[in-house]
């Protein structure tokens, strides 16, 4: 995919940034938010990433509840990664930085989980995301990927639309890459959470 379409899609959340965390979609967050947490299992000390992390909220309730959690947010908007650092109280825990899903900045085998919350369905090219997905998680770490599923499989909406992923679909996908789908969880009405292990 070309630089010009992740620049486009950078302003579109650029522009949406600052009124991300409206009531709205605060309530639809923390209850995402609040079941997927009943799902992830934890080592001690886990080095956690979180990619398309938008304003950092969900690795904000994760350093809250491990202490020993250290967190990396990783977001393609400037804006959106600002957004997060402005509200970083936990700065010794976690850090944000720009970035792409495609091609992570980061060491092989380096996180313990990596989490992805109603973002997946933006990436052109899930392939590339999943392997580099499996490429930072240890053995044995998990990817935790919350997202929208429902019968249509492409919405356009935001720069290159939305691509929507059926559990059985994404159980495809991350075959393909050499992830192990550990189970499927309904954490509300069309949003499905996936469990994968490195």
């Amino acid at each position: 995919m070309s630089d010009n379409f992740f620049t486009k899609k950078a302003t579109f959340f650029d522009r949406w940034a600052p009124n991300y965390d409206i009531l709205l979609t605060t309530i639809f967050y923390q209850a995402i938010h609040k079941r997927l947490l009943e799902y992830v299992k934890l080592p001690n000390c886990p080095d956690v990433l979180d990619l398309g992390c938008g304003t950092g909220r969900l690795l904000h309730r994760l350093a809250t509840l491990n202490r020993d959690l250290r967190g990396i947010g990783l977001d393609l908007s400037p804006e959106m990664i600002r957004q997060a650092r402005q509200r970083n109280h936990l700065r010794k825990q976690l850090i944000y930085i720009r970035g792409n899903a495609e091609s992570l900045p980061f060491a092989a085998r380096q996180f313990d989980a990596v989490f992805n919350t109603i973002s997946f369905l933006h990436y052109p090219n899930p392939q590339q995301v999943l392997s580099e997905v499996k490429r930072v998680l240890k053995q044995g770490g998990r990817f935790y990927l919350a997202d929208t599923s429902i019968k249509i499989q492409y919405i356009p909406f935001s720069p290159g639309g939305l691509r929507l992923y059926s559990p059985q679909k994404r159980e495809q996908l991350a075959l393909e890459v050499g992830l192990k789908t550990v189970a499927h969880h309904l954490l509300l009405s069309g949003v499905w959470l996936t469990i994968f292990e490195a």
